[in-house]
């Protein structure tokens, strides 16, 4: 497929942020209409396309896949979740010493442990619930004809 210079000029800084807007604008594509002209150039199937294909062959020349991304994550999770000492300055030592209490690093430790656990499809929202009432109608409104 041949792409206009623009269009090419957006896959290729695209790829650079995954930011359709900003790729837009370095494209060439005016300011005001960045963000609607980003979003229409991704919905084309040829861009798309392109645009994953060069995707995987960036990630194929780095040796990375979902093995190598997932191992990562659990290397952050386990070292996130060590305890390290707080260390203090000690004047009189003139060193820095442990103070006797740990700390671990929970945001990094609960982030790596989330992208693991969507990527194993773990925290789907399930919008489609049926859920069944039961509705019962009480007529308690007196008819004319009772007054009489």
């Amino acid at each position: 497929m041949k792409f206009t210079d623009k269009q090419q000029m957006f896959i290729d800084e695209y790829l650079v942020d995954l930011n359709a807007t900003q790729a837009a604008i370095r494209a060439g594509y005016s300011e005001k209409t960045a963000y609607s002209q980003g979003q229409r150039l991704l919905k084309k199937v040829e861009i798309s396309a392109r645009i994953e294909e060069l995707k995987k062959t960036r990630a194929d020349r780095l040796n990375l896949d979902a093995y190598w991304v997932l191992k990562r994550l659990m290397d952050i999770s386990d070292r996130s979740m060590q305890a390290e000492p707080v260390l203090e300055w000690d004047p009189v030592e003139k060193m820095m010493v442990e103070t006797g209490e740990y700390q671990f690093d929970s945001n990094g430790a609960n982030r790596s442990t989330e992208l693991i656990g969507k990527h194993l499809g773990m925290f789907k929202d399930n919008n489609n619930l049926n859920v069944n009432v039961g509705v019962q109608i009480v007529d308690d409104i007196p008819d004319d004809d009772d007054d009489e």
